[in-house]
């Protein structure tokens, strides 16, 4: 355990990882989930005692229930608006591409890209495979916010400990 003055160095490093881990989570480079629960286990590990684990057994729950609703409910939304599977697939791998090809913004226009284009070449009609992309775009959003609100629920129960230890 540490005193009080060393503790906060690693609080202000556990916090900032957190924040970065945000950022990844709205701008989908960085594995945001993966910082989080890794700043908040060395902050468990570091602080130590019941609280600090019971902070991360909290959080970690937290953020796997909120990764279960992120790939369950956007995808049976999806699913509900006829938007295929290999479209959202196709629509990933490209834009991962995209993320290589144009920096910043090639993940969204290779997704977007990839989503339609599938689209257009399984339902053969322009404003259906528009109206499939739109409600692809619509599951990520809100598989992105999911996940969001996990996090910051998660990052809360943290700020509480932190404070509380």
């Amino acid at each position: 355990m540490q005193t009080s003055a060393g503790q906060g160095w690693y609080e202000l490093l556990v916090g900032l990882v957190i924040l970065v881990g945000l950022l990844g989570i709205i701008i989908p480079i960085l594995p945001g989930v993966i910082l989080i629960v890794g700043a908040i286990a060395v902050w468990a590990f570091l602080t130590g005692g019941v609280t600090a684990w019971t902070v991360f057994a909290i959080s970690t729950v937290l953020l796997v229930i909120s990764g279960i609703v992120k790939y369950t409910w956007p995808g049976r939304k999806m699913k509900d608006a006829g938007v295929s599977n290999r479209a959202v697939v196709l629509g990933a791998i490209l834009g991962i591409v995209g993320f290589f090809v144009i920096p910043v913004v090639g993940l969204f226009v290779g997704f977007v890209l990839g989503v339609y284009l599938s689209e257009l070449q399984r339902l053969r009609v322009h404003q259906q495979a528009r109206q499939a992309t739109v409600h692809a775009l619509k599951g990520v959003g809100l598989s992105i916010f999911i996940e969001l609100f996990g996090a910051l629920l998660a990052t809360g129960v943290w700020i509480v400990g932190a404070l509380v230890t």
